[in-house]
């Protein structure tokens, strides 16, 4: 806790840090840097009201404020981090939590809400979240709103003597207060293991005007030293990730073949178990993401149709990803497909992925060399969040040759129905083969997990290759199933 200071001095000091902020606004917009201000701390600490201040001159077409805690039911059936991967703002935007990811954490922890296990994945997916904004360029600013144990106990029951306030204070805030010394504790520890990417900064909540003064210090010299040096970029973070060994794309035999009588009746064998397993995976609010990048005219499309029609369309979307859009480039690449993430109990079927980063990106210049080596490990990070939530992600690379493919793309373009499906930018990417395979190659490589591996999917014969990825869907869900009490 600080000592005193001149009121009439602090006083000056915040009005002219509001005066820099607010000059700020237009070299931030210019220079694209979006700015997220998390401020945790106490109950009753004055998270609200230093917040007040803080946006008190921006204008508001710069800047949000969420406050995750009064987040609905429906958020809850996503995984932990959803809520502050969705808000994340654009280029040149602020944003503040009030409250955040430490204080779901701790809460969830201290109730025993979360082992102790499910505690620590909590603080390494935190880890990577921040490192991931900040490689990304984001501005993370992390305060801490702190107060001793009486001074709570006395805001409280000022607060709860006044009909007007009374509510403001909850049965989880007087418990937190009851519970101070194993808070603090619990608090300190978080922060301890989360000082990496962005580092914790602790106001003294006693004295209003003194965490007034401090946060803006804080937020004024982050942007500045920003736009100063411009965004930051990381470097490619490897974590030593359990993978399955992948064979090359050209050592992958696409001679197999299925005749006409056997699809039809694995076809309707399958799609059945896949019916009554969708009823299961509902009822036990399992989360499942399937995922399909292959060659173009592959016949990815024909795929998802018979996996589909086995399904109630109540409970699946088709998520046909395409070239983001530019609010979508304005931020972190992954928050476009964090916002199309099913609900518990919900499928979700990517016709293309967060993979386009390695490959179209990589190979036509849409990021640079570090963004997409980063990327790698930033996929199997996110990939493990949605396996540690408990999700069923299944990746499918649908494989040709080039010579099934020019035999697709002719028969494309000599039928009037079928010519739609054909593009320029088809042919510009059959120039680029060997250049793909070389990307797709270090994909399946680096990506192929223990808990989300790679399926090559030989697609030579596309019935061939429909009856194989319903079997893989099939026994993925039968396992899911059978391991998820309800």
């Amino acid at each position: 806790m600080s000592k005193k200071e001149n009121k009439d001095i602090l006083k000056s000091e915040i009005t002219e840090l509001k005066g820099k902020l607010l000059a700020l606004q237009q070299p931030l917009r210019a220079a694209k840097l979006p700015v997220i201000v998390l401020v945790e701390g106490w109950a009753s600490a004055g998270k609200g009201s230093l917040i007040r201040e803080l946006i008190s001159d921006i204008d508001p077409r710069f800047f949000n404020v969420v406050s995750p805690k009064i987040e609905p039911e429906e958020s809850r059936r996503y995984p932990a981090l959803y809520p502050y991967a969705l808000s994340i703002p654009e280029n040149g935007q602020i944003i503040f939590y009030d409250s955040g990811w430490m204080e779901e954490a701790v809460r969830k922890y201290i109730h025993r809400d979360i082992t102790k296990d499910e505690y620590k994945a909590r603080i390494r997916t935190v880890n990577e979240f921040e490192r991931q904004l900040r490689d990304g360029g984001y501005i993370l600013v992390k305060l801490f709103l702190d107060i001793d144990r009486d001074e709570q106990a006395r805001r409280m029951n000022a607060l709860r003597d006044n009909y007007e306030t009374e509510w403001r204070v909850t049965n989880e805030d007087m418990w937190q207060c009851k519970e101070y010394k194993l808070f603090r504790e619990t608090y300190t520890e978080f922060m301890d293991k989360t000082d990496g990417a962005a580092k914790w900064h602790v106001l003294d909540g006693g004295d209003r005007r003194t965490a007034i003064r401090d946060a803006f210090k804080i937020i004024v010299s982050s942007i500045e030293e920003a736009i100063e040096n411009g965004k930051y970029v990381g470097k490619p973070f490897e974590e030593d990730f359990p993978l399955k060994e992948m064979p090359l794309l050209k050592d992958v035999d696409l001679s197999p073949t299925i005749d006409d009588e056997e699809y039809k009746k694995e076809l309707k064998k399958l799609q059945e178990k896949l019916k009554v397993l969708h009823n299961v995976v509902y009822r036990k609010r399992i989360p499942v993401v399937i995922c399909y990048e292959g060659w173009d005219a592959a016949g990815k499309g024909g795929n998802i149709r018979r996996i589909t029609k086995s399904l109630d369309p109540r409970g699946y979307d088709v998520k046909p990803i395409a070239s983001p859009e530019p609010h979508e480039l304005n931020r972190q690449y992954l928050w476009r497909f964090w916002n199309r993430l099913p609900r518990s109990g919900h499928i979700a079927i990517f016709d293309r992925t967060w993979y386009g980063r390695v490959m179209v990106e990589r190979l036509e210049g849409f990021c640079s060399e570090l963004d997409w080596k980063r990327a790698y490990n930033e996929i199997n990070e996110f990939e493990r969040q949605l396996t540690d939530w408990g999700a069923v992600v299944i990746k499918f690379w649908i494989h040709i040759d080039q010579d099934t493919q020019l035999a697709r793309f002719t028969d494309r373009q000599n039928t009037p129905e079928k010519q739609w499906k054909l593009t320029d930018e088809d042919w510009r990417n059959r120039e680029k083969w060997p250049q793909y395979e070389i990307a797709v190659n270090d994909m399946l490589q680096k990506t192929s997990t223990k808990n989300a591996p790679w399926h090559i999917i030989e697609s030579n014969d596309k019935k061939y290759a429909r009856i194989k990825t319903l079997k893989i869907v099939v026994d993925a869900l039968e396992k899911a199933c059978k391991n998820k009490k309800l």
